[in-house]
């Protein structure tokens, strides 16, 4: 767990480290033109780069230079498809020395040459900045805490879904927000909340027996949340039944911890698939046992 309570002390604590890491994405974000790495943003900041390194990767679950990375591909992405500058220009931009160097991690991410993404003209985003919450992290949550997701939680849904988008690659968000009030419709969409912000969704198909999405806000990824959800289903809601899902692949660059957080929960990996042209690999729950219910 991130942060234990322990009084007016634990949430001091916890609200310094959100102040901390709060200025070292807004740091970041101002300058994503520039070559930036742990060292510069700690010592914009007047920070331990050591302190910085551990409670940024802690609260944001990625490193700074993942978060930056991400960041600034996602800009580059945006300038390649809406704009004309030059591959080179933008590779500089982004804040690489050469464009060879920037056509590879590119393409790790994007699995496709940034000509070819400019050809496409389909702009998808890898990482969008992440805004933090300031108010003290609730801890004990239980499958009972779910709500159903209605027409009215789309505004909060799809603001966490900006927040994770890291997890959903070619994401279309006009296609999503369709689909996603059919979910809501058919009691398919769940939400959890924790003051009112919403902290962890999913989008569910009782038939085919999948998790058709599930997003946890990044200050909550390291209290099992993704458990209270998974139990939802497992007792109640898709009660024995297998459950699919799909996720990166073995080794894509692009995963942020996905693939080793659904195999710490349970599931087992099955075939490689293409999903809207990202290649992906399906996961299975095995149903559980009547003696486990």
């Amino acid at each position: 767990m991130l942060y234990c309570f322990l009084g007016k002390e634990g949430v001091q604590m916890q609200g310094q480290a959100v102040y901390i890491v709060s200025q070292a994405i807004r740091y970041i974000e101002n300058n994503l033109d520039n070559k930036l790495d742990l060292e510069t943003v700690a010592t914009a900041l007047h920070y331990s780069k050591y302190h910085l390194h551990r409670i940024f990767t802690k609260i944001v679950g990625l490193t700074i230079h993942e978060y930056v990375q991400r960041r600034q591909l996602t800009e580059a992405a945006k300038l390649l498809v809406f704009s004309k500058r030059p591959i080179i220009e933008i590779a500089l931009i982004s804040g690489y020395e050469s464009q060879q160097a920037f056509t590879s991690i590119f393409k790790a991410m994007y699995k496709m040459t940034p000509a070819d993404f400019r050809i496409a003209e389909e702009f998808y985003p890898l990482q969008l900045e992440i805004h933090l919450s300031k108010e003290p992290i609730k801890m004990d949550f239980t499958k009972d805490d779910i709500q159903f997701a209605t027409i009215k939680d789309i505004n909060d849904w799809m603001e966490l879904v900006h927040l994770t988008v890291d997890g959903y690659p070619c994401l279309d968000e006009d296609d999503y927000i369709e689909k996603l009030t059919f979910y809501m419709a058919d009691k398919r969409a769940l939400i959890l909340r924790d003051e009112g912000m919403a902290i962890g969704i999913m989008g569910f198909s009782a038939e085919a027996g999948s998790i058709d999405f599930l997003a946890v806000h990044p200050q909550y990824r390291n209290l099992g949340i993704e458990k209270v959800f998974l139990d939802k289903l497992v007792d109640e809601l898709l009660a024995g039944k297998e459950i699919s899902l799909t996720t990166y692949r073995e080794g894509d660059k692009a995963d942020t911890g996905y693939r080793e957080e659904y195999l710490r929960l349970g599931f087992a990996e099955r075939e490689l698939l293409t999903e809207y042209g990202y290649p992906t690999q399906r996961f299975v729950l095995p149903p559980k046992d009547k003696e486990e219910v």
